[in-house]
């Protein structure tokens, strides 16, 4: 009777360096979806969706953007971390809606808007000074008529979308950011993207098997 033959030396290497690569795997997953939700507890986001991929309908979208998002900065400017920035926001909603709806009727349309706040899915995104990973993120959502254009977003608080970006690190670290949350979104080498992206596909696989 033949005994079974035993894996060689070689393959049982490739599976310790398969394992081992696999477990790192899954550490810097876990780490990477950490740090995402610690970032995202002290981030509103600023979502402007346009009725439609028309010329006119995007160049609309950046007027009504540009208007919520400076009502927006002079409500959250006495605000000490999300959860008041959140508050406020909830308070001031239909003001928001109603300055939108404004603009739009200014400009000539007839569209509907509406202003909410829920929690939003958004992709690693670059800014002028600093990134934000993928994943979940409360954010204002001001949807144009079908909303079925091309969208545009940035971060309502603290006021990034409005701050320089040698500006950047003051405005996080007055909103509570931690240094190293701080130099995590503003790294300028590309250490940050394998971050990022590596919480994209762990944030991708999760999704698959839940």
């Amino acid at each position: 009777m033949k005994t079974a033959a035993r894996p060689s030396k070689a393959w049982r290497t490739i599976e310790i360096i398969l394992l081992t690569g696999a477990a790192v795997f899954l550490l810097i997953g876990t780490m990477s979806l950490r740090s995402q939700a610690e970032l995202a507890d002290k981030v509103v986001r600023l979502h402007v969706l346009a009725n439609s991929d028309s010329e006119e309908d995007q160049a609309l979208k950046l007027q009504v953007r540009d208007v919520v998002l400076a009502r927006a900065t002079e409500i959250l400017e006495q605000s000490a971390d999300r959860k008041e920035a959140e508050a406020r926001l909830r308070g001031q909603l239909l003001e928001l809606e109603r300055i939108a709806a404004e603009e739009i009727s200014a400009a000539g349309y007839d569209y509907s808007v509406t202003a909410q706040l829920a929690d939003t899915a958004f992709p690693t995104k670059e800014y002028d000074g600093f990134t934000l990973p993928a994943g979940d993120y409360l954010a204002l959502r001001i949807v144009i008529g079908k909303g079925e254009g091309q969208n545009w977003w940035c971060v309502v608080f603290p006021p990034l979308c409005t701050a320089a970006a040698e500006d950047v690190p003051t405005a996080a670290l007055a909103a509570g950011f931690s240094e190293n949350e701080v130099g995590l979104i503003t790294e300028e080498n590309e250490g940050y993207v394998l971050k990022f992206k590596t919480m994209e596909l762990w944030g991708q696989l999760k999704e698959r098997f839940e």
